[in-house]
């Protein structure tokens, strides 16, 4: 299939599941993704922006990512919420990479985040062959990328230009998903990113890899809706919940794998444990019950190189929200991307 009937068949599913019922109206309809490599960036992000300026850009990101991922796998789903949590917060600006007293870095929400260590090191060798050239920003975008591509995942060409923001504040940390919405709020919180049903559904894909803490899934182990139940809701597989429930009997430091079919592959297999009920978090969970996104579920299920497409398509989408670019925008290249550059002067 090509790319533009992959997009307009993920349409053609949304409309039959929230296009003109009752309720669901309140949602709109939502266009089928472009492709990557023709998105317009009326922000003035291009796939060639340091070819000229810093040519060894992603030769650098790629040997360093390998590394680091070599020494420890789990380092590139971090990066994956790294990016997600930055961009989601103020936009895609290296704002949780700054590092002070009120950041989004030290807030609560932050506080299992990690992979700093890797854009630091990155961003030292970039500075050697491309001083003040090449924003923070731009660095965790292609390192995710290339950090999924490490573990099985799809390569997607990555547009540059982005700025890195001069400021972070602690309370916006609180604007990125919990893993503990409704489907409907978590639906107008991409909504409000200029994301939409898809790309909720796809970029929920990542958890294909990467872990969670026993302490955070305590509650879903132990507690129905609304506490009002010893049984898990969304329900968990019995043999599941059993095996969750002695790992993390004593809520201890353990951690869990969100994929417990194939853990260090990136595949569509997480979409495939949803419908055996297998759903670690909550939200994921109720991809699979709730009406919206249950056929979109099915349909990567049944076509596990859809969601390779799709997730490509997401990512870019989500790597342009609020992006700081061009000349009229407030933003500066970071040298050191725990600092502003005022602080380093």
């Amino acid at each position: 299939m090509k790319s533009s009937v992959l997009s307009l068949f993920l349409l053609s599913i949304i409309c039959t599941t929230s296009c003109g019922h009752g309720e669901e109206d309140s949602f709109p309809t939502f266009s089928a993704l472009p492709i990557p490599e023709t998105l317009p960036f009326d922000n003035l992000l291009s796939f060639d922006y340091y070819n000229q300026r810093c040519p060894q850009l992603e030769q650098i990101i790629h040997t360093k990512l390998k590394q680091w991922v070599a020494k420890d796998h789990t380092l590139a789903a971090s990066l994956l919420r790294l990016h997600f949590h930055d961009c989601f917060a103020t936009g895609c600006d290296a704002s949780i990479l700054l590092n002070h007293e009120g950041s989004e870095r030290r807030a609560e929400a932050s506080k299992t985040l990690r992979g700093f260590q890797v854009i630091d090191d990155i961003k030292v060798e970039v500075e050697k062959s491309c001083p003040a050239i090449v924003s923070c920003t731009d660095i965790l975008t292609a390192a995710t990328r290339d950090a999924t591509v490490l573990l099985g995942g799809p390569y997607w060409r990555v547009p540059y230009g982005r700025k890195d923001s001069r400021i972070s504040n602690v309370k916006d940390a609180e604007m990125v998903p919990s893993g503990r919405e409704s489907i409907t709020t978590l639906l107008e919180l991409f909504q409000s990113r200029g994301l939409n049903l898809i790309d909720l559904v796809v970029l929920s894909g990542a958890h294909t890899i990467g872990r969670t803490s026993c302490g955070a899934i305590q509650r879903r182990l132990y507690q129905g809706l609304n506490g009002t139940s010893s049984m898990p809701y969304p329900p968990l597989d019995d043999h599941y919940l059993d095996f969750l429930q002695r790992k993390c009997r004593c809520a201890s430091g353990d951690y869990v794998d969100l994929d417990a079919t194939t853990p260090t592959t990136f595949d569509s297999q997480f979409y495939a444990n949803l419908q055996k009920n297998m759903g670690l978090l909550s939200t994921d969970q109720m991809l699979y019950s709730d009406p919206r996104t249950s056929p979109i579920v099915n349909s990567l299920i049944g076509a596990p190189s859809l969601f390779i497409h799709q997730f490509s398509a997401s990512m870019v989408r989500l790597a342009n929200i609020q992006v700081l670019s061009g000349l009229d925008e407030v933003g500066e290249i970071r040298t050191n991307c725990n600092f502003v550059n005022s602080y380093n002067t």
